[in-house]
């Protein structure tokens, strides 16, 4: 743990886990670079991602890391001087400009491409006006709605991973009104439970994806797979950090950056009789394997300058990246389908453009946008006060 606070924080705040911010931007980064495969499955008519086949469960290390994090921040001022209004307003300020400028940058976007769904059907300026609005305000489209403006179902058209910072704001609601409540034993029965019916989900393939990247649409199972997709992680990420004890362990970013690239690689694993064996490797990664790298990551420590300097601005660009991504790959997804290109290596260096730009976006963002904003609405909005 380091006293370098990261620019997610408050004055006020506690000293951060440098570590923990680290591998945030290490799974953010690793996160584009499977939506650009995803892109070569898209243009494909739909077929199996390839290299970085389990991305997607980065979602899941954040929702952990989520719950760890809050946890260790907030648990102990309910007692002191934290009221609810001042826990939504912090959580506010620190998520939604990023939020707000995602849907920005998702409506210019989509203008870019033409203003049109994904099969070609022209959409009217003002579903589009409309579905930024709702997006501002992060009200979730219906599939099917006029405003469900790339017509594939998505919660959010304009930015599709969205979805996951809309149940970050309903475990963050569920944890300020209840959650934070529970003794330790409550909160243990809780994560049990949660943990069961997020294995029966994904050992028997309720949405039938063969794969828990579920949540992000609210037709069907999904919205209920999300909810259990968020809920299991979250609280257990606060179980640990209750009950969370350093040890000493050299390396610690280097061999949690190698595990989380190693795991999110494991090719798709095939079978589903009598339980589907994906979702297997994916509880296993989600119960047992996240739980003990946050618990390395919580304990190392960067004693040297320059690892040090790499966690922060990986642990700062986090979570602008992860929110500004996506149009970009709108954008490029588009000119896969357009040129009918499948593959990494017949566009490789519009993929490095895209992967690069990406993350010169999302810091031209935190420098310019997203941190003067937090200092403004923080100054106005929070009172800071030392912590005890």
């Amino acid at each position: 743990m380091t006293e370098n606070i990261s620019s997610a924080a408050f004055s006020d705040s506690k000293p951060h886990y440098e570590l923990l911010d680290g591998l945030r931007g290490v799974a953010a980064l690793l996160v584009v670079f499977y939506h650009i495969f995803e892109g070569f499955s898209f243009a494909g008519g739909g077929t199996l991602i390839t290299t970085i086949n389990h991305g997607y469960l980065a979602v899941d290390f954040f929702f952990i890391l989520s719950g760890f994090v809050i946890g260790y921040a907030y648990d102990d001022r309910w007692k002191r001087n934290m009221t609810l209004k001042d826990f939504f307003k912090r959580r506010l300020i620190r998520l939604h400009p990023m939020i707000i400028m995602g849907a920005v940058i998702g409506i210019i976007a989509f203008f870019v491409q033409g203003g049109v769904k994904w099969d070609g059907t022209h959409v009217a300026t003002s579903m589009a006006m409309l579905a930024l609005l709702l997006t501002m305000f992060f009200i979730p489209a219906c599939p099917g709605a006029g405003y469900d403006i790339r017509g594939n179902g998505e919660m959010f058209s304009l930015n599709g991973p969205s979805w996951s910072l809309f149940f970050e704001y309903i475990g963050n609601i569920l944890y300020a009104l209840f959650i934070h409540r529970l003794g330790n034993k409550a909160l243990t029965v809780l994560v049990v439970l949660l943990g069961l019916a997020l294995s029966w989900f994904a050992l028997f393939d309720v949405v039938g994806y063969g794969m828990i990247g579920v949540g992000w649409t609210l037709d069907g199972m999904n919205f209920w797979g999300g909810m259990l997709r968020m809920l299991f992680p979250f609280t257990l990420g606060m179980l640990i950090s209750r009950n969370f004890r350093p040890f000493k362990v050299r390396g610690a970013f280097w061999i949690c950056s190698v595990v989380l690239t190693t795991v999110f690689c494991v090719p798709y694993i095939e079978g589903k009789s009598p339980v589907c064996l994906n979702g297997v490797f994916e509880m296993i990664c989600i119960a047992i394997v996240f739980p003990i790298l946050v618990c390395i990551g919580a304990s190392g420590g960067t004693t040297y300058k320059h690892p040090a300097n790499v966690c922060k601005f990986l642990g700062d660009i986090s979570y602008p990246l992860y929110a500004v991504h996506y149009p970009v790959m709108y954008v490029f997804y588009s000119w896969l389908i357009e040129n009918k290109l499948y593959t990494l290596e017949e566009t490789w260096m519009v993929s490095a453009m895209v992967y690069f730009g990406s993350i010169a976006l999302a810091y031209a963002c935190l420098k310019f946008y997203d941190e003067p904003v937090r200092k403004w609405l923080g100054n106005k909005f929070v009172k800071s006060k030392p912590t005890v």
